[in-house]
């Protein structure tokens, strides 16, 4: 029986790629850079690559902000500021926002029946703003914010943390979705709860084994009714 319920936010809710695409685009124009696919896939790429370092502990947040762009404009040979267009970035990024297909039916359908959480390791300034422009944390209890709390996920303090702001919590009866294999699942099976992918490709786990697997977020009031 499942009565509490851990959402990612970015590309379980929120189409965190649509609003990294048009971020970027509107900072390399400012800085009068052509944002050409090559360039915006390369950065998602780099991006990537320094919040998996994060995850591990090996860099601190505020040099994933400046090195994905100081590894990009190096690559492009161009003298552009990192650090300023990091900062603009992120002010960029923390306005709108763009849902996940059935996000929105989701969280309807699920609000009341279920206690819902967000846990989410992206920046406390962006994520607030993203959630305010959404308007959706009214479906949550609480909302947990890495930065905010001063740990990541996947680290098992970081969902101490979390558990222990959960009125009356039981590991047995939670569950966690999100998209990422490395921050949700592994962070979901290092804290001891049941752990739910949501991956609309066709990625395959291989190391990390989730308990479910979703392809649509529709699938997931019959999935928790199931389990």
């Amino acid at each position: 029986m499942v009565e509490t319920v851990l959402f990612d936010l970015d590309n379980t809710l929120l189409d965190f790629n649509q609003a990294e695409k048009n971020a970027v685009s509107k900072t390399l124009e400012h800085f009068h850079i052509t944002p050409e696919a090559s360039i915006l896939k390369r950065y998602s790429e780099l991006n990537l690559a320094q919040w998996k370092l994060l995850e591990q502990g090996k860099i601190s947040r505020e040099e994933v902000k400046v090195r994905r762009f100081q590894f990009l404009f190096k690559e492009l040979g161009t003298d552009t500021p990192a650090r300023e267009a990091a900062y603009l970035y992120e002010s960029l990024l923390a306005q709108g926002h763009y849902f996940m297909e059935g996000a929105e039916e989701l969280l309807e359908n699920l609000y009341g029946r279920y206690q819902m959480y967000l846990v989410t390791n992206g920046t406390l300034s962006v994520q607030k703003g993203r959630l305010k422009s959404a308007s959706i944390s009214h479906y949550f209890e609480d909302i947990f914010i890495s930065e905010e709390l001063g740990y990541n996920k996947p680290g098992i303090e970081y969902f101490n943390c979390c558990f222990s702001r959960i009125p009356h919590f039981q590991k047995e009866t939670t569950v966690i979705i999100g998209d990422s294999l490395t921050s949700d699942i592994q962070g979901g099976i290092n804290a001891g709860i049941r752990t739910i992918w949501f991956h609309p490709g066709n990625e395959k786990a291989e190391e990390i084994i989730p308990d479910y697997e979703i392809h649509k977020l529709s699938e997931i009031p019959a999935l928790l009714s199931e389990i």
